[in-house]
């Protein structure tokens, strides 16, 4: 049991003002595994307040200075990647070879990713006798979710400490473990106090008391539309600048001239990786009307053999819905598409067989969807592929934009400038061809309801950066 009750704040552990303990759950075995300190406006103030001293000394370190400290925390962050790994596996339920390997591992990915946009970044730049600079905008409120916790925690503190800006973080009250964690390896990595500060909370208690601020420049937030739209309301009395990752229903728009073994069982396993869990996930497969048959029997197949259970246990490959909350959720969605007409290729409701504790639900594929269905429109988060058929490629992609998300999108096709060409068409801020793999210098977001900002190398930092004209720098 981990016992972590006090905040980071002013580079010092210290008690809430108000105490609030509160356990953590471990949804593989429905029991605590720990317990944390739920945090107040009170305890904002003094984190926010922390962060507005340090921010000047901070704002005036050098290139050299702030790439030296990222560099240092990716030395502290390898002493402890597999006391991350562990917390995460605990608290969200990731199996422990993707706890270890993509979750923790996209901790030092982002870091990297920092100190190399960071050594090139063009801080300013003269346009006649104009000097344009861009300098950090302030105290940033980073507010991160629970399904990727550490990979949203470093993919905003690695780009604002490039920038040169103070923070404090409010990591999920679901997983906050790894943030702990993580605000060790800063301290240890000699992070100046107030630089970086933590406050654990939950939304209405501590998000919103981040959002309202009058401190904050501020708000990077990662988390559902629902949530981004609250934060954005927040903000907007004292028209804080917000940037937000939500949301997504992305596309998986298979091609007639695919290579449909290959691409239907890569977006299946992609669907099913992290417990569906994931705002970029392929969900919706879309697939040539006379191959539905085809797709669907591909997919059950690799729904069937998906190995569901203990996070702990070798080989597992998906571990539980991370509380009963979200395991209720997704069960009601997976009834609404049998009640609505979908065919049940695979799974269903209920847990997998032989797994009569945690949220665990069984790997689920439909076939027949039709686009409008309630399956294929909401966000379910959870191991549920919808496939859905189309008669041309004009329609796959309209099929495709037919949403109010735009995250993510996915093409296959035995054509690269076919594939390139129906990318093009995509109203989405990313487009996977034949199964691309995340770049992480390349920016991570959306359009429309997914969000309208971008993480990740460069554009990361510039989230974090205003931008100024000093007009007559140079003489004419």
């Amino acid at each position: 049991m981990r016992e972590m009750l006090k905040f980071y704040i002013d580079g010092e552990w210290v008690d809430p003002v108000t105490a609030n303990p509160v356990d953590v759950i471990n949804p593989a075995t429905e029991e605590p595994c720990g317990r944390i300190s739920l945090g107040s406006a009170a305890d904002v103030d003094l984190a926010v307040a922390a962060a507005k001293r340090a921010g000047a000394a901070y704002a005036a370190t050098t290139r050299e200075q702030r790439i030296e400290l990222l560099q240092s925390i990716l030395v502290e962050f390898a002493k402890r990647h597999d006391d991350i790994a562990a917390a995460i596996m605990d608290e969200m339920g990731a199996p422990w070879g993707l706890a270890k390997g993509a979750q923790a591992g996209s901790g030092p990915q982002h870091i990297k990713a920092a100190i190399r946009a960071l050594k090139t970044f063009e801080f300013e730049e003269k346009n006649r006798t104009t000097l344009i600079v861009k300098e950090p905008i302030g105290v940033c409120a980073l507010i991160t979710p629970w399904n990727w916790p550490v990979n949203q925690i470093a993919c905003k503190v690695a780009p604002a400490l490039a920038a040169g800006c103070t923070m404090v973080l409010k990591p999920s009250e679901i997983a906050p473990f790894d943030a702990m964690i993580f605000a060790e390896v800063l301290d240890a990595a000699g992070v100046p106090a107030g630089v970086f500060n933590l406050v654990n909370g939950d939304g209405p208690g501590v998000g919103t008391a981040l959002s309202l601020h009058p401190d904050v420049a501020m708000v990077s937030f990662t988390g559902s539309t629902r949530a981004g739209v609250a934060v954005a309301q927040n903000a907007a009395p004292t028209v804080k600048r917000v940037a937000q990752e939500l949301g997504g229903k992305s596309a998986n728009i298979l091609l007639d001239d695919a290579d449909f073994d290959t691409a239907v069982r890569q977006g299946a396993e992609e669907c099913f990786d992290n417990t569906g869990q994931s705002c970029n996930a392929p969900t919706r497969m879309l697939v040539p009307r006379d191959r539905m048959e085809e797709a669907a029997s591909i997919a059950a197949e690799v729904a069937q053999h998906t190995r569901v259970g203990d996070p702990r246990a070798e080989g597992i490959e998906v571990g539980p819905l991370v509380s009963e909350q979200q395991w209720n959720k997704v069960q009601d969605l997976i009834r609404k598409g049998i009640d609505e007409g979908a065919t049940l290729a695979a799974g269903g409701t209920g847990r997998p067989e032989g797994l009569q504790k945690g949220w665990y639900a069984r790997p689920t594929v439909f076939a027949n969807v039709s686009n409008d269905m309630t399956i294929a429109r909401e966000e379910i988060f959870g191991p549920v592929l919808s496939i859905i058929a189309y008669d041309d490629e004009d329609e796959a992609v309209e099929v495709a934009n037919e949403t109010p998300y735009g995250l993510s999108g996915y093409v296959s096709s035995g054509s690269l400038d076919r594939a390139r060409r129906v990318a093009a068409r995509l109203h989405t801020g990313m487009v996977h061809i034949n199964g691309a793999h995340l770049d992480s210098m390349a920016p991570f977001g959306g359009y429309k309801q997914s969000g309208n900002g971008r993480e990740w190398g460069a554009h990361g930092i510039e989230e974090f950066l205003e931008v100024k004209s000093i007009y007559g720098f140079e003489a004419s």
